[in-house]
């Protein structure tokens, strides 16, 4: 496990501060409580960033100075993105470097969390194509114009696809926080920031959220942490004997709950997860088709695309030729 877990806050001009500030205050809270439990506790590392460490201007009219700049970032495992005023056009158009350092963080497989008019950003990046996502009511029909390759989810507050989660609102980003304090520090610490923050500040998270099938909700919480540790291990070599024994069973016994519970085997979640992931890779990145199989946890270049293809119908050059000429399309 981890000892520190970084989470970085996007500081951008015009932004609505209480998207950002909120889970700040809130993940602070859960990380207090959880280690007031246990000094082994994960540390959450928390920094601000922008473009400068100058004061920037918020919609609140206050204003916030980042800690660092995005430039000297090349590494963290999430990345929060806020929501903007109104149309935020303008403000991606000034922000280039913004969407070049979205990109390169997505090679590194970061978790991305985009509230309100701030999901522009990723779909900007290109990031979002073929995905699930959804953002402020307000701007539904823009977005579908200028995004037509999102799969946008009107009818949803929060959506997630692979390592990238949307909310519609700070409310909606209230719920999904209090998520990632669950998947962290357990149900206890979670009930317990619900409580000290609102009674009313989160619905049932599977009742307003759109997520796809390889992450769906279920009742067994062990199968639930076996598919975090997978989620958050994929890139390294993986015995699933290893991983049964490291959650209390019989490589039996966690084949039959994962199935029962995913409807999937473990190896076939585990297959899809990389898979998932080479596809952003092919899509996003420069890397060659044998850096995408090692980054996505495979030694042998021959057995990655003999399972891409068996999985797809495609080969991942193949695969990356089509995607790419879609996407030139689209922004010709």
């Amino acid at each position: 496990m981890k000892k520190h877990i970084g989470a970085t806050f996007l500081v951008i001009e015009d932004m609505l501060a209480t998207s950002i500030t909120l889970p700040i205050e809130m993940m602070n809270a859960a990380e207090s409580a959880a280690r007031g439990k246990n000094r082994q506790a994960q540390r959450l590392n928390i920094a601000t960033a922008g473009i400068h460490t100058a004061a920037t201007q918020t919609r609140s009219g206050f204003a916030l100075a980042a800690e660092l700049e995005i430039g000297s970032i090349n590494t963290t495992d999430m990345v929060i993105i806020p929501s903007l005023w109104r149309n935020p056009r303008p403000i991606i158009r000034r922000n280039p470097e913004i969407i070049a350092w979205l990109r390169k963080l997505n090679e590194q497989g970061t978790i991305f969390i985009a509230v309100g008019t701030g999901v522009c950003f990723l779909a900007e990046a290109g990031l979002l194509n073929g995905k699930a996502a959804t953002t402020h009511w307000h701007y539904f029909e823009q977005f579908q114009r200028s995004y037509p390759e999102v799969d946008l989810k009107r009818q949803y507050f929060i959506t997630q696809s692979g390592n990238f989660y949307c909310a519609a609102s700070v409310n909606a980003v209230a719920d999904l926080t209090v998520h990632f304090i669950h998947r962290t520090y357990g149900q206890e610490i979670a009930s317990h920031v619900q409580r000290n923050f609102s009674h009313e500040i989160r619905r049932a998270y599977e009742s307003t959220s759109y997520y796809d099938d390889k992450h769906r909700y279920h009742p067994d919480e062990d199968i639930v942490q076996a598919q975090i540790w997978l989620q958050d291990h994929c890139q390294k070599e993986i015995l699933l004997k290893s991983v049964a024994e490291r959650f209390d069973m019989s490589v039996r016994t966690f084949n039959r709950r994962f199935k029962s519970a995913t409807g999937k085997t473990p190896l076939q979640y585990l297959q899809e997860i990389r898979i998932d992931m080479a596809k952003d890779l092919l899509q996003t990145s420069n890397l060659s088709v044998s850096e995408v199989a090692y980054k996505v946890g495979y030694q042998d270049m021959g057995h990655f695309s003999s399972l891409f293809k068996k999985l797809l119908s495609t080969t991942p050059s193949e695969y990356r030729a089509t995607v790419r000429a879609k996407l030139f399309t689209a922004e010709s």
